[in-house]
């Protein structure tokens, strides 16, 4: 997992509805604070995450799910969105063939048409959450977010803090049925998806997946989504700002955080509420799940590329169950200012560097079992280059355990391709 910049920013539950013998209630205007802390140097990472980031567990009630996020020096807040497994045979709904489809534009009426097309696959999801309060009196509460149909047969995508700690999930589907036989059926342990899987259910609608590794900034884009957690099917339109955007949430206290790297930056409204559901592109494909909105600036969102979880849901569609591929190295992503630090020949990539005393390749991981190296810089992977079209990270989002990856690796000035069979994250 790689990173370039590093910002703190604060938490905001989900939009909650609590019942009323609930203890605690907040207002739903109410904003936290919002705390920046920016460090000029990225710090390697690694694709162990921390387990810090615990937003479903806050019982205030709010309007829509969220987490406040602060971006750069400013001060601007932004804010995120948070949400057994069944045997499936049914294929993935992927873009393949023909044109891509990030090189269509918008012309007048299209947007309708796009999202005539797209809406019936966007649900709302309803949870329920069972909790003891301070004074020992047990409530409910309830909360509404977004998710996405992704396969005919009921896998729905949608974010890891919409679904986390819920005791109950409904799924509203467009045309107003509610599922109540829903199950998380797995979770990104790196990233902020989750899956969840509607059963006995057949021929839904699902939307078709985009290619995010060729978004171009200028794109233009619409976001769908269950605004406010209460306007099923909001669309919004806008233009992709910028790639590979990272950024790291805390609660209202500071006492909890979770980074999100490798992020689509858009100006189309991303409203509270919105957190799981598509940012499309004008071909009508998928290129991104909905994550964060700014709160105090103006057009300013941010989506978590489809790319990166097609290799989880592949293996959902194929054996019901998922665990993300890995390689595990500690990196530091390589832009301009980084190149300069380290003396680096080149201004992208992944340079497996870790400051401290340990090495950059991680003791009994797939990469210790390859021909990596400590200094090594990985420059593409699968033949894609590190950069614009993903981080190291982001691009094995794309593969499975087991899957063999060629790496094109810069060593002491020449270019070299490292073969490295990866391994399935453990989650400990």
């Amino acid at each position: 997992m790689e990173k370039s910049t590093k910002t703190t920013e604060t938490k905001k539950p989900r939009a909650k509805h609590t019942k009323k013998t609930a203890a605690e209630a907040v207002a739903p205007a109410a904003q936290p604070a919002v705390v920046v802390q920016t460090t000029p140097t990225p710090a390697p990472v690694t694709e162990e995450k921390e387990k810090k980031c615990k937003c479903c567990k806050c019982h205030r009630v709010l309007s829509a799910f969220c987490i406040v996020a602060a971006l750069g020096m400013s001060g601007t807040a932004l804010t995120f969105s948070i949400l057994s497994y069944n045997k499936s045979n049914t294929p993935l709904t992927f873009a393949g063939g023909g044109p891509d489809g990030n090189s269509a534009n918008f012309t007048e009426g299209s947007i309708a048409d796009v999202f005539a097309k797209v809406s019936p696959s966007v649900v709302s999801i309803v949870t329920e959450t069972k909790a003891t309060s301070f004074f020992g009196r047990d409530y409910s509460s309830q909360a509404a977010g977004t998710g996405m149909i992704v396969s005919s047969d009921g896998y729905v995508l949608t974010n890891k803090h919409v679904a986390e700690g819920a005791t109950n999930i409904s799924v509203v589907t467009a045309d107003g049925k509610t599922y109540k036989d829903v199950k998380i059926a797995a979770y990104d342990p790196l990233n902020d998806v989750a899956f969840l899987k509607i059963n006995d259910v057949s021929d839904l609608p699902a939307a078709t997946l985009g290619n995010s590794k060729t978004l171009s900034v200028g794109q233009q884009v619409i976001a769908i989504g269950n605004a406010l957690g209460e306007y099923r099917n909001t669309v919004t339109s806008g233009i992709i700002s910028g790639t590979g955007r990272s950024i790291t949430a805390t609660d209202s206290t500071g006492s909890s955080a979770e980074t999100l790297t490798n992020l689509i930056q858009t100006d189309a409204a991303i409203n509270p509420g919105n957190s799981g559901g598509p940012l499309v592109n004008a071909a009508g494909e998928v290129i991104g799940i909905n994550t964060a909105t700014s709160t105090s600036a103006d057009n300013i969102g941010f989506a978590i590329p489809i790319s990166s979880i097609k290799g989880m849901l592949a293996q959902l569609i194929e054996k019901g169950e998922a665990k993300r591929a890995y390689i595990g190295v500690y990196s530091v992503e390589i832009n301009a200012s980084v190149a300069d630090t380290y003396n680096l020949p080149v201004n992208s990539g992944a340079y497996l560097y870790n400051p401290q005393s340990y090495s950059a390749i991680i003791k009994d991981s797939p990469a210790a079992k390859s021909d990596l190296k400590d200094k090594d810089i990985i420059t593409a992977v699968g033949g894609v280059k590190i950069g614009e079209a993903g981080s190291l990270f982001s691009l094995l989002g794309e593969y499975k355990p087991g899957d063999t990856v060629q790496l094109t690796v810069l060593r002491s000035g020449s270019e070299i391709a490292v073969n490295v069979e990866l391994g399935a994250y453990q989650d400990k």
